[in-house]
């Protein structure tokens, strides 16, 4: 059994319905936290709720559209209804557009602007004041795009600087108020549930990338990005802040 390092401590995983979030949302409860999963739409109840039912410390599942205004502060007040707590935040909740600049659109711009950038800002400021002091955790889900960005990635590498920024900006303005501690973790390609759907064809495109990985010629298991944030969560990672952790097999080194 996993040493229960986190246990009671109450974490929000936004978009954890399924991949990579999932993957963080198990990893998180096999510590002893209790888990709010979030999901966006009425249609992925059921493979949330499952999620949540399976989960080794008690956990919810909590519908909330995090592209919306009201979204965030929604999934911070079920939480707080729930447990009375809130300890951990992963911001992990994105979409990805994958097409050439003169084709992306006035929609693909709101659509990844207020869910990958909009949404963080605002769930991580509705869960601010629910920390307790000295042990609250912010971690964003960024991706090697934020620093190396590919073609045909124009909106989403934007929205992941963004996110990128947040960090940096948030590791020195809110520790000193509300003492947490603020951290990034970048995967590269993940096998999640949409990249196994994908096809041939976009893993021949991907293929030189994965190629090019230093410690092996695969893509990531959603697991080892999991075991990133889960480090970064625990009581012993107080003194880290600020740090940006690049889970990708060294595709990207800074």
């Amino acid at each position: 059994m996993v040493d229960q390092t986190l246990a009671a401590k109450v974490a929000i995983v936004s978009g954890s319905n399924s991949g990579i979030g999932a993957a963080i949302a198990r990893e998180l409860s096999s510590r002893g936290a209790y888990v709010v999963i979030n999901y966006p739409f009425p249609p992925l109840q059921s493979e949330a709720q499952t999620l949540a039912s399976t989960l080794p410390a008690r956990s919810i599942a909590v519908e909330a559209d995090l592209s919306t205004t009201t979204g965030p502060q929604m999934l911070v007040d079920k939480t707080i209804a729930e447990y009375g707590r809130l300890d951990i935040v992963v911001n992990n909740a994105a979409l990805a557009i994958n097409l050439p600049f003169e084709e992306q659109t006035l929609d693909h711009w709101d659509q990844l602007v207020n869910l990958n950038g909009r949404g963080v800002f605002l769930l991580t400021q509705a869960a601010l004041k629910h920390f307790t002091h000295g042990s609250g955790r912010i971690v964003n889900i960024v991706s090697i795009s934020s620093r190396s960005p590919p073609v045909m990635q124009t909106l989403y590498a934007g929205t992941k600087g963004m996110v990128d920024s947040f960090t940096k900006c948030w590791a020195k303005e809110l520790p000193p108020k509300y003492g947490c501690t603020v951290n990034a973790v970048s995967p590269g390609p993940t096998m999640t549930e949409g990249f196994q759907k994908a096809g041939d064809e976009m893993m021949k495109i991907l293929q030189p990338t994965i190629d090019a990985t230093p410690v092996a010629q695969r893509m990531a298991d959603p697991s080892e990005i999991a075991f990133a944030v889960g480090f970064l969560c625990e009581e012993r990672a107080r003194w880290i802040n600020g740090e940006h952790l690049f889970a990708n097999g060294g595709l990207f080194v800074d």
